[in-house]
Parts: C-alpha cells; structure tokens; sequence
C-alpha cells in the first residue's frame, strides 16, 4: 500500500509540473467520456428500450420506390 500512496503523490507532482500536458490529458479524458457517453444514450434508447406503442413488435415497414428519389412510403398492418 505503500507503494501506491508513492506512485499517486509522484503522479500528482508531475501532473503539477507541467500544466500543458495536464489540460490537453483532462480535455481528452472528457472529451472521450463525453463522446462515449452520447453515444450510448442514443444507442440506448434506439436498440435497447422497447418501443412506446402497444404492440410494437408487430409493426412493419414496407417501402418501395414511387419514382421519386429517395421517395418512400410506410405502413404497418392493421389491428
């Protein structure tokens, strides 16, 4: 336990020493984290939270092109 008190004080020291290299490591780690983060709220609420509809395993999404580009349409069956 020793040991790791004296690699944490000697860790602190050099962070303190150089006050550049310290700001972009923290910037980076939160920059990172902040990504990481987003990322998976979005793919949270996308693929793992079921859909707010009753029955929303039934819904269906047919497409087809209508001579527009990139024109589609979409249905889901009926009750």
């Amino acid at each position: 336990m020793d040991h790791v008190i004296k690699d944490l004080r000697f860790g602190f020291r050099n962070l303190l020493r150089r006050p550049g290299f310290t700001a972009v490591a923290v910037i980076t780690l939160a920059l990172g984290i902040g990504a990481n983060t987003a990322i998976f709220s979005v793919l949270s609420a996308l693929l793992f939270k079921p859909l707010p509809y009753p029955e929303s395993d039934r819904l269906l999404a047919v497409s087809f092109e209508n001579g527009q580009p990139n024109g589609y349409q979409f249905w889901s069956f009926p009750k």
